[in-house]
């Protein structure tokens, strides 16, 4: 590296956490810092920080820098080695996030992506909460519902996922099939517990269906697809979910308005990096084979 100073700079920004907190520590206006900070990254090829309101945060690279407490130009310069090859590296982490439903359907390509790449920490987690990507908690997002609309994130549409009703063939045996919408009233029904709940498919069963008929109520899909499974009653399942299940049949057939678009999200310093732009290639691959 020709400029000791941008790495300097690099190093204070990682440590302090903000441009004020490096430029005070350096004794420089903070355009300085900023002026620098730009410059290394162009330099290299690679983001250091990712932007957001409260100050920069390192992403892996700027961490390494921040660990690595270098004194001379010697030792910053193989430092900056080891940077510059960390964007197209295929190791560390890679940390996707998505809800706990589509678990069954991310683990196994996670599994496969993991054997082409084994350097690599799979970390996969899930949840109802976001996780925030401009902070660093994942790479890469799976979301349901409208399009994500962060400005600093990146957002592909991935695929759109169907949803059916479902009951096990014990519960057809005992109550028989259902046979329309009008018939929802002589069937038991699994709903969502939440009253004024968004999910599209549980807004139409309460506005379709008795409230009375609504005798098993979860407060998370996972619970409603154990409750199908175990016979309970009638629900919703992702259709390809369902079909990987023996003894399920399909109550009534998908319709527009249940149905979830899914997203790909990631961060825009992150975005353009080889184990984020390789995993996005091979998830996008391996969908192909999904049925809806």
């Amino acid at each position: 590296m020709e400029n000791w100073d941008e790495v300097r700079t690099a190093y204070q920004v990682a440590r302090m956490g903000t441009v004020s907190g490096a430029a005070e520590v350096m004794g420089v206006h903070h355009a300085t810092v900023i002026r620098h900070i730009d410059a290394i990254e162009a330099r290299l090829g690679i983001k250091l920080f990712q932007r957001h309101a409260r100050g920069y945060t390192p992403t892996e690279a700027g961490q390494d820098l921040l660990r690595v407490a270098q004194t001379t130009d010697d030792q910053f310069n193989q430092l900056v080695g080891r940077l510059k090859g960390q964007g197209e590296d295929m190791s560390g982490e890679l940390v996707v996030t998505s809800l706990q439903g589509m678990a069954s359907m991310l683990v196994p390509v996670l599994t496969d992506y993991q054997r082409l790449h084994p350097d690599l920490t799979i970390r996969y987690l899930t949840g109802d909460r976001l996780f925030r990507l401009e902070y660093g908690e994942a790479h890469v997002a799976i979301r349901a519902g409208n399009a994500p609309d962060q400005p600093d994130n990146v957002v592909q549409a991935f695929r759109t996922q169907k949803y059916a009703l479902y009951a096990t063939e014990d519960y057809v045996a005992r109550h028989g099939r259902l046979k329309d919408v009008q018939d929802l009233g002589n069937h038991r029904l699994i709903a969502g517990d939440e009253k004024n709940s968004r999910v599209p498919y549980f807004k139409w069963l309460r506005e379709n269906a008795p409230e009375e008929n609504l005798m098993f109520r979860v407060s998370h899909t996972n619970a409603m697809h154990e409750a199908v499974l175990a016979g309970t009653g009638i629900g919703f399942m992702p259709c390809w979910q369902a079909e990987r299940v023996e003894g399920l049949v399909q109550m009534m057939a998908p319709l527009p308005e249940w149905q979830a678009r899914l997203w790909l999200v990631t961060h825009v310093d992150l975005h353009r990096t080889a184990k984020v732009q390789s995993f996005l290639t091979f998830l996008k691959e391996e969908a192909k084979s999904w049925s809806d």
